[in-house]
């Protein structure tokens, strides 16, 4: 018995020691990895789960470049999908993407855009840095072979954005523009009440776009001006709506908020301006902008069809209304700030492009939308500084490109007549007619 007895305590004792030698390393695995870093992999996200408790088929290796606010706001999309996963992040303020990358357990961050183009298990690449680097950052990742979104604009002028949509074709990458409005909730259900034949044919489209407060006049010079800095999302979006081929421009722009601006040439010396855009059916689109509303941001739509109209209202921080005696409303006033009002568009239309590179569709808003969202706007300055009507063809054959590359020319009397004389059909005879198509699928590569 004496001898059973100890045995079983020999026993006990055994049992006890491995199960303090399986918590030693365990700690010390734990200890360790606390100097390691972030993890490679993103962290499932309750918010964005699957469908199924099984893998996704395929992840998109993801490198961002910029570390600014829509750096963050799009970092932050792809943390919330489980079909695509950063890998790496830049910011020339290399502690920017460093903090950013341990948010957002990113493994590695770096000071120059190359080491993401460049990094080996990036497969597309997020440009969300300052619009003068973006037409030079694509064409390096067209090289690369690495799909692009690319917030916008493409670049700073039409030859340059014409031609980096050129390189993207030929390299058979993806290319997204990123004009968020297409994905913003609001906007995108008055599309669909169009296409599901709610409202019936279209008859008139009504786009009101008014920021809080006027830029500083450093952002106002040499941004292109009103037309392209600020219309440009309206001028897409009603385009988008229209469903149909934009002819021809009216446009007046004006200064009433920010008197320092009148110096500046163009449409930069604008703060107001009102358009009308005709479609090839003779519908017409009308826009009205302005650079201060003192209420908040005020971006409305309103589209009047055959059997019925649909508007959308402004966004508010919360859905709280005050009854006074002397007042009855929003008991806060709209959104004030950019990134609030669309911080829901700016994470769909991230996930949007997930979606295409996983399953092989086209770009949900093509380098081809941003160059046709480009020369509307173009055509609008034309028109408020000519006081007249411009045929978007117009704009379209002055530019010309060979195996060199894209410039802007000069048109003759006759062949100024022959543009304004196209109307419908110019995008076919003047845009896709300069870009080349695609060689290759994604999924081919």
């Amino acid at each position: 018995t004496r001898d059973r007895a100890a045995a079983c305590i020999g026993q006990e004792i055994k049992t006890q020691t491995r199960a303090m030698s399986k918590l030693c390393v365990a700690l010390c695995l734990a200890s360790a990895a606390a100097f390691t870093g972030p993890s490679a992999k993103l962290p499932a996200q309750p918010t964005r789960a699957a469908a199924t408790t099984a893998a996704p088929e395929m992840v998109v290796k993801v490198g961002v470049i910029g570390a600014g606010r829509i750096g963050i706001v799009h970092l932050e999309a792809l943390s919330q999908t489980q079909d695509a996963e950063c890998v790496i992040i830049s910011n020339p303020t290399v502690s920017k993407a460093e903090a950013a990358a341990k948010q957002y357990f990113v493994p590695e961050w770096s000071a120059d855009s190359d080491d993401v183009i460049n990094h080996p298990d990036v497969q597309a690449v997020w440009i969300c840095s300052p619009s003068s680097f973006h037409a030079e950052q694509i064409m390096k990742c067209a090289a690369a072979g690495k799909d692009v979104f690319c917030e916008k604009p493409i670049a700073t002028d039409l030859p340059e954005t014409i031609e980096a949509i050129r390189v993207c074709e030929k390299a058979g990458i993806k290319l997204m523009t990123a004009l968020q409005r297409r994905f913003d909730p609001n906007f995108a259900r008055v599309k669909r009440a169009i296409v599901s034949g709610e409202v019936g044919e279209p008859i008139t489209i009504k786009l009101c776009s008014r920021d809080p407060s006027p830029p500083p006049f450093e952002y106002v010079k040499g941004g292109g001006g009103i037309f392209k800095d600020m219309a440009v999302h309206d001028l897409d979006m009603t385009r988008y709506l229209m469903g149909s081929e934009p002819i021809e421009i009216l446009a007046s722009g004006s200064c009433h908020i920010d008197k320092k601006i009148q110096t500046l040439d163009g449409a930069e010396a604008y703060d107001t301006a009102n358009v009308i855009v005709r479609y090839a059916d003779g519908k017409e689109a009308i826009i009205d902008v302005c650079r201060q509303a003192p209420y908040g941001y005020d971006q409305r739509a309103e589209v009047l069809g055959t059997k019925a109209m649909i508007q959308t209202d402004n966004m508010y921080p919360n859905t709280a209304r005050l009854f006074a005696a002397d007042f009855t409303g929003n008991a806060d006033l709209p959104y004030d700030f950019f990134m609030s009002r669309y911080k829901e568009a700016y994470k769909q239309e991230t996930l949007a492009f997930v979606d295409a590179l996983v399953n092989d569709k086209p770009s949900p808003c093509s380098g081809e939308d941003g160059l046709v969202a480009l020369i509307m706007s173009i055509a609008a300055g034309k028109s408020a500084a000519e006081n007249r009507w411009v045929k978007f063809s117009e704009v379209a054959a002055s530019v010309q490109c060979d195996e060199n590359g894209c410039m802007i020319v000069d048109l003759d009397a006759d062949e100024a007549a022959a543009a304004a004389e196209v109307g419908a059909g110019w995008i076919s005879k003047n845009v896709k007619s300069l870009l080349p198509q695609k060689k290759t699928n994604w999924l081919s590569r």
